[in-house]
């Protein structure tokens, strides 16, 4: 009788560990949804027939198109404190952009208006975009995400840009703000950006910090922020503790096909990229 008793016992024991392993092991492999589904960022909406930094709306279809679904944004302020899709205001950004002839010689280094930035074709061809022609795309396109380049350090002009981001996405849907995620260049930042909504998901820039490895890593802790850190700075050590910490992590900005292969062995979740599609991650083999 006690021998029937102890193989009862043993084996309702067995069954229920096996029960947890197997419901254990169901979470873990769950697939993950929504931003954290994808693993590539289009930097400057995606590079477009071999060219970069164009932040226009052919960039983001043809992105779209190759399986895309994140999109940074660079996002000034013009001279009439409009928000566009540009990545700085230079004679260098200018050339790069083709618009020598379409601005005047004087115009080509300088903070322009509203109305200069989306009368002037990038490269002849293609539509600049401004917050409110972004936020459109995003309602076209609702498996979007847009991730923002503002650049700015100063409070105030912080403040600024992310109401008028807030302002135009409410104006056409106030959910798509649940698809915009704000880049922060200092841990300061994140209270300025929250002041104005809070944003479900954050991503920490590194490039312009010199918090230490340890500081970012308690940051990461005590907020939950994500972050994104040049290729140079992903050391598989802090790629593992910031994972341990809760972060998923990116690096930027990488179209070498075998580096987003190195990268993912550090534990790299995601890359920025000019020229490499989501869909493109399919066809890498050894990427983790």
């Amino acid at each position: 009788m006690k021998r029937t008793k102890l193989i009862a016992s043993i084996t309702m024991i067995g069954a229920v560990t096996l029960l947890l392993v197997l419901m254990l092991g169901g979470k873990e492999k769950q697939p993950a949804t929504g931003f954290a589904a994808h693993r590539v960022i289009a930097h400057a909406m995606g590079g477009i027939n071999d060219k970069a930094y164009t932040n226009t709306k052919d960039a983001f279809i043809a992105n779209y198109e190759q399986g895309t679904r994140i999109f940074e944004a660079d996002l000034l302020l013009t001279s009439d404190e409009q928000l566009v899709a540009r990545h700085e205001w230079t004679t260098g950004m200018s050339k790069k952009l083709g618009q020598q002839e379409v601005l005047p010689p004087d115009k080509q280094g300088e903070v322009l208006t509203h109305d200069e930035v989306m009368n002037s074709p990038v490269l002849e061809l293609y539509s600049p975009l401004d917050i409110e022609k972004i936020v459109n795309l995003m309602e076209i396109y609702p498996d979007t995400y847009i991730v923002t380049d503002t650049k700015e350090l100063e409070p105030q002009q912080v403040t600024k840009q992310f109401q008028l981001i807030v302002e135009a996405a409410r104006k056409k849907d106030p959910a798509l703000l649940e698809r915009i995620v704000p880049q922060i260049y200092s841990r300061e930042m994140l209270e300025v950006v929250k002041q104005v909504y809070a944003f479900p998901e954050i991503i920490y820039t590194l490039y312009q910090t010199e918090d230490s490895d340890e500081v970012v890593i308690e940051f990461v802790k005590q907020t939950g922020v994500d972050i994104t850190m040049p290729t140079t700075r992903a050391t598989k050590s802090f790629v593992r503790n910031l994972k341990k910490a809760g972060a998923r992590v990116y690096v930027h900005t990488v179209n070498d096909e075998q580096e987003i292969v190195e990268l993912s062995r550090l534990g790299v979740h995601g890359f920025y990229t000019d020229f490499v599609p989501e869909n493109d991650l399919n066809r890498i083999k050894g990427l983790r």
